[in-house]
């Protein structure tokens, strides 16, 4: 054999080392931040809980959902262990913009004209006030009538193509009896 044939083999093993690599990696990763895991801390589930934790077993944790409430869940569902001033900030719902970040807005109400119009600015949409109040030219009445007419020539020319393609079919089948 040739390293011409060998070669796509090679590369292929060598694709699957290293994507096995970077997903080990990756568990490992999830495993240790899962044992560092201490009680008290804040964490989110992979379904999206947030809650705090109470006690920590071999496989499982005791998590205090709400004041008062407690579930098990198992270590393998901590999808996140989370900072206490991210886990405060996501509890209390405190503000996540800081001041130094530009602001964006959540949805497209903020640029509407509406807005802008109360504020006393005028929106230039790029069209001056004459072009706006003048009325739009109608074509001359004369080319009108020759589209009308190209119209009804395009309509007959396909109704004659059709009838064509009809009589071929009915010629077709005579000849086949």
């Amino acid at each position: 054999m040739s390293i011409v044939t060998l070669l796509p083999f090679i590369v292929l093993i060598g694709a699957m080392f290293l994507m096995t690599r970077s997903a080990k990696k990756k568990q490992q990763a999830a495993a240790q931040m899962r044992n560092e895991m201490q009680a008290g801390t804040g964490v989110r589930t992979i379904g999206g809980m947030y809650a705090t934790v109470k006690e920590i077993h071999e496989e499982t944790v005791l998590l205090e959902v709400a004041p008062g409430v407690h579930a098990i869940y198992a270590k393998n569902a901590i999808g996140a262990v989370l900072a206490d001033e991210e886990y405060n900030r996501i509890l209390d719902g405190a503000d996540p913009i800081h001041g130094d970040e530009p602001v964006v807005p959540d949805d497209a109400s903020s640029l509407t004209a509406d807005e802008a119009a109360g504020k006393g600015d005028k929106i230039d949409l790029g069209k001056t006030e004459a072009t706006a109040a003048e009325p739009a030219v109608d074509e001359p009445a004369a080319d009108k009538a020759k589209d009308a007419k190209a119209a009804e020539g395009t309509k007959d020319t396909v109704k004659a193509d059709a009838d064509t393609v009809k009589d071929e079919k009915k010629s077709g089948d005579d000849e086949a009896k």
